[in-house]
């Protein structure tokens, strides 16, 4: 078991060092823009912008929260800014690859399953997390699975056979992870090894489903865990943690290549710059963040690694 876990990591952290390396550069070489637009003569200038998050729990306080940056991304590329609000990870690609949706924040994997149907879906950022219960600092999270104390889940062989909450099927951590890391782990189809598996619908949701019990066990974010704590709605030591995944970049934030060269730089700029505006404030300590950092679609090959798994073992 030991083997298989220290393969997992070692698969995890070649990936991540492409990860740490992206971060490191300077944004001149992150922000790189294809040309290919440009190259077939013309490119994209909306008179408005249409913007879109993956759904949270509190998604019209997300709304609110989201506004200085909404604003900001109005003024810097004097654009209109629509905001999209979705009801589903899926959504929100599909809002993306119909043209409807201009900029957007993905999970990991809903990016990689739009930029493999769509490569004009571009990644440009994404933000360096603070250190808080469970979430490590810098731009990658995990993957944890807790339960709630005094449930006599407290390890692995516990919780064969019991109910687990995932997230969306289009989550990383909350579905993508469990069904191809964990499965390793525990040696067997993921499925087999439980009870019953439901969807909750957002991480926050998973959360207090576990300390509600209404799921034994559940998936979850690191930084959205933390965001369950912070608000006062459950406590840290109310949960086991009984495993964690290796580290997981975070939320891509990406727009469709085709928009022109000044727009893009103009909508990075909006995000790479928002540690330097004090309207901002509120936003990044609301996703637990000191400053964005550039990233790039190489950064996001674990990703498609894990889903390559995925899709093997379904064929299988």
């Amino acid at each position: 078991m030991k083997k298989l876990q220290n393969g997992i990591r070692n698969l995890f952290s070649a990936k991540l060092s492409k990860l740490s390396l992206g971060v490191a550069l300077t944004m001149g070489l992150g922000l790189i823009t294809s040309t290919n637009a440009m190259a077939a003569g013309k490119c994209e200038n909306p008179d408005s912008l249409t913007f879109a998050i993956i759904p949270t729990e509190e998604s019209v306080a997300e709304l609110q929260l989201y506004k200085p940056i909404t604003d900001r991304m109005a003024k810097l590329t004097g654009k209109k800014i629509e905001f999209f609000m979705p009801t589903s990870y899926a959504s929100v690609v599909e809002g993306m690859l119909s043209k409807f949706v201009d900029v957007a924040v993905l999970g990991p994997y809903s990016y990689v399953i739009a930029n493999s149907k769509d490569k004009n879906i571009e990644v440009f950022a994404t933000y360096a997390k603070k250190p808080g219960h469970l979430q490590e600092e810098g731009p990658g999270y995990k993957g944890v699975l807790i339960s709630k104390k005094g449930s006599g889940f407290k390890e692995i062989k516990d919780i064969k056979g019991k109910i687990v909450g995932l997230t969306d099927p289009g989550s990383t951590s909350g579905n993508l992870v469990p069904r191809v890391v964990f499965a390793k782990v525990i040696g067997m189809d993921f499925d087999k090894y439980f009870k019953k598996s439901v969807y909750t619908g957002s991480h926050e949701l998973s959360t207090v489903a576990v300390h509600q019990g209404k799921v034994d066990v559940a998936f979850v974010a690191s930084h959205r865990f933390d965001n369950v704590v912070a608000k006062g709605d459950v406590k840290m030591e109310d949960f086991n943690v009984i495993w964690s995944s290796p580290a997981i970049p975070q939320d891509p934030f990406v727009y469709r290549q085709p928009l022109c060269d000044d727009i893009k730089a103009k909508v990075r700029e909006t995000f790479l710059g928002l540690d330097k505006d004090p309207t901002a404030k509120g936003f990044l300590a609301n996703v637990k963040s000191n400053r964005f950092v550039a990233m790039t679609s190489a950064d996001y090959d674990v990703i498609r690694d894990l889903k390559k798994a995925k899709d093997a073992r379904k064929k299988k």
